[in-house]
């Protein structure tokens, strides 16, 4: 089986397969297009963080001695208050869309809606816009450093693979000596003894491969954590993913219950059809009278069990007349005698995820309380509130429900968080039990 494909830099580092992968490519792709980024952002901070940086000179030497330099760094602290911020928009927003260079899983782009002023709002009360500030200011001070280093190293590397080029370069003095040229403690003054700092040159390149991916995820690493909704764009995708799932089961539920009623409903009926006809051509003293006696029963019975097979697939009352309506249906065929509340403001119809999410909550439940509760009634809420549908079913049996048992509440608590509400259990021994269910709606 192929193993995963990294989704950031630096799993594809762990890897050892990096150099032959795209992501050394990708690292210097991130690396360069940060290069502007970084130059525009310290220019830009520039007026802030010079007084800064000489008064801290000044510090380190003794003391300050240029008084006025205190109240031009103060002034430059409150101006990057007031708007700083509004700054850091745009270098956050480019982030985002550099990240994905070297980082493909999802990240928070941020609101992208509503007014000028509410823009504004946020640009001063929101806690992300703060954290973007703050990446700015690395962005301007932390990363010239970090990129200079890499810089460095990549200067290092490219002068001992050419080298032999610069002695021929040199060429001889008016002697006819050859220049020599300097690599740390070494002179040369022939290609020939330049070669070995060529190969070494060639031996550095994986190395600084990996440091250029190494600073293209710390770079990438630092974004996301500043600007990626701390983990909250990879929480929606999941989300988003477990709804789909539901809706994409709750469509194939409905696909099943539509081929059983239109299909072997229809043809089971007329079956029972045939074998009635034919037993009243039959006299009762016939040696297959009894056969097709017992097969009509056996078929009749067998209607019965698909009709419900069926109605517990996909109940045609919740299609046709709304959740109300279903879970008085609901309670009526229980085994158990159901009360059914709708409290004032309760609509008949929902969103199809909701009404079916509510309903089959409801319909486990009920199951619940029929196999292990032991009671000999129950009671089944639904009221609104706000824009929250909420769904109470009640039982005043033994209590003690645990989902770690498998009363199939794990489940029901799965599906009702995929569309975005929360289940809550009530159950101390001795009961009574309470399930309910609560669910966003549309207004």
């Amino acid at each position: 089986m192929p193993s995963e494909q990294p989704r950031h830099v630096l799993a594809a580092i762990a890897s050892p397969r990096y150099l032959l992968s795209e992501w050394p490519w990708r690292a210097l792709l991130s690396v360069l297009t940060a290069l502007p980024v970084i130059g525009v952002a310290a220019l830009l901070l520039s007026p802030i963080t010079l007084p800064w940086a000489g008064m801290l000179v000044q510090l380190a030497e003794g003391g300050l001695r240029t008084a006025p330099l205190v109240l031009v760094s103060g002034l430059a602290i409150v101006g990057l208050a007031m708007f700083g911020t509004l700054l850091a928009a745009p270098f956050a927003a480019l982030e985002r869309r550099r990240l994905g260079i070297v980082d493909s899983r999802p990240v928070d782009h941020g609101p992208r809606n509503g007014t000028v002023a509410s823009w504004l709002a946020d640009r001063y009360a929101a806690p992300a816009a703060w954290r973007e500030l703050l990446f700015l200011v690395l962005l301007a001070t932390v990363a010239p450093l970090a990129y200079a280093t890499l810089a460095f190293a990549v200067f290092f590397v490219g002068i001992l693979i050419i080298s032999p080029l610069l002695v021929v370069k040199d060429g001889k003095d008016l002697a006819g000596v050859a220049d020599a040229i300097t690599l740390g403690p070494w002179q040369l003054t022939t290609p020939a003894q330049a070669f070995p700092y060529v190969l070494l040159g060639l031996a550095l390149l994986p190395p600084l491969a990996y440091l250029t991916g190494l600073l293209a995820a710390g770079h990438a690493a630092t974004a996301r954590a500043l600007l990626g909704g701390g983990g909250q764009a990879e929480l929606r995708e999941v989300a988003r993913s477990r709804t789909r799932l539901v809706d994409a089961f709750d469509a194939e539920r409905r696909r099943i219950e539509r081929d059983l009623h239109d299909g072997a409903q229809h043809r089971l009926t007329s079956m029972t059809l045939q074998l009635g006809v034919a037993r009243l051509d039959l006299p009762d003293d016939s040696p297959a009278a009894a056969a097709l006696d017992r097969a009509h029963a056996e078929a009749k019975d067998l209607m019965v069990l698909l009709r419900d097979l069926v109605h517990g697939i996909s109940p045609q009352t919740l299609a046709d007349l709304g959740l109300p309506a279903a879970l008085r249906d609901l309670a009526a065929r229980s085994p158990l005698a159901v009360a059914v509340t709708v409290e004032p403001g309760v609509a008949d119809r929902y969103p199809s995820r909701v009404e079916n999410t509510a309903y089959f909550a409801a319909s486990e439940a009920l199951g619940n309380v029929a196999k292990h509760a032991g009671p000999a009634s129950a009671a089944v809420r639904l009221a609104r509130q706000g824009d929250t549908l909420v769904v109470e079913v009640r039982d005043e049996g033994r209590g003690g429900a645990d989902p770690a048992r498998g009363t199939g509440l794990t489940g029901l608590a799965d599906r009702v968080a995929a569309v975005g509400g929360r289940l809550l259990l009530s159950s101390p021994a001795g009961g009574p039990t309470l399930v309910r269910v609560e669910l966003p709606c549309l207004p």
